[in-house]
């Protein structure tokens, strides 16, 4: 399964496992929410906490899966909304642990996120523009200041997890090996608070928000799917698969 939970001590756990890179398919971007939202349920759940195994966090969305089929961005676009949606809008408080690459839906998994831990190695990235696509700065510009998510977007360029310390965008940086005990530590001092009260808090600091994010990014998608139609995208998609894609740059 690409996908696990495990509850203990008051912390749900989401496991994203699907080698090579954590790329999921429509129908694993579909999957995903259902798991959050189920674990923002439960009432022996008080922290959620989503991570991964493998060479890195996310390596976003499955780009083999869309250049052999395009019809199914509706259904990824439905997929990525809905996992996006149900972590900013998740009763509870979701902490983040990433390693390696954090890319395309990865950052929207961190951009609606409560809290973001790093491990030493990550990057933060949208390479959305060589993709043939669109999609994910709304969630990156909850995290970053807007000039540095442009030059990012434009660039496909990456952001470094110490950069993204310096800018307040993740709560630590630590090593690569104690990423998993220092992020269990943390949602272990959320876990402690009354469930009441921090669904309370959860809601109260949403409401604070200048903006909606997630309305942000149906916005976005509108373009996303305008990009799709276009013949440079499917030469993105094609060039990417022929080419062997990035995986072994990862």
């Amino acid at each position: 399964m690409p996908i696990r939970t495990h509850i203990e001590n008051r912390i749900g756990e989401i496991i994203i496992d699907h080698p090579p890179v954590n790329a999921l398919d429509s129908n694993g971007w579909n999957e995903l929410p259902e798991h959050i939202t189920a674990l923002g349920l439960r009432e022996d759940v008080r922290c959620i906490l989503i991570r991964a195994e493998g060479k890195g966090f996310c390596g976003g969305v499955d780009i083999k899966e869309m250049q052999a089929n395009s019809g199914l961005i509706t259904k990824l676009n439905r997929g990525n909304y809905r996992t996006f949606k149900s972590i900013h809008l998740n009763p509870l408080p979701v902490v983040t642990a990433v390693h390696r690459f954090v890319i395309g839906g990865g950052i929207g998994i961190c951009g609606a996120s409560d809290v973001v831990i790093a491990a030493e190695d990550a990057y933060f990235s949208l390479p959305e523009v060589d993709r043939g696509a669109m999609g994910g700065a709304s969630h990156l510009q909850r995290m970053f200041p807007i000039q540095k998510v442009r030059a990012a977007f434009f660039t496909g360029g990456k952001i470094s997890a110490q950069e993204a310390y310096r800018l307040g965008a993740v709560e630590m940086v630590v090593p690569n090996d104690e990423l998993y005990a220092k992020a269990r530590e943390f949602c272990g001092v959320i876990a402690d608070k009354s469930r009441k009260a921090l669904t309370i808090a959860k809601e109260a600091l949403n409401g604070l928000e200048p903006r909606d994010v997630d309305q942000g990014y149906r916005w976005e998608q509108g373009f996303t799917l305008e990009m799709y139609m276009h013949e440079d995208s499917q030469k993105a998609r094609d060039a990417f698969v022929h080419e062997g894609g990035q995986a072994a740059k990862f």
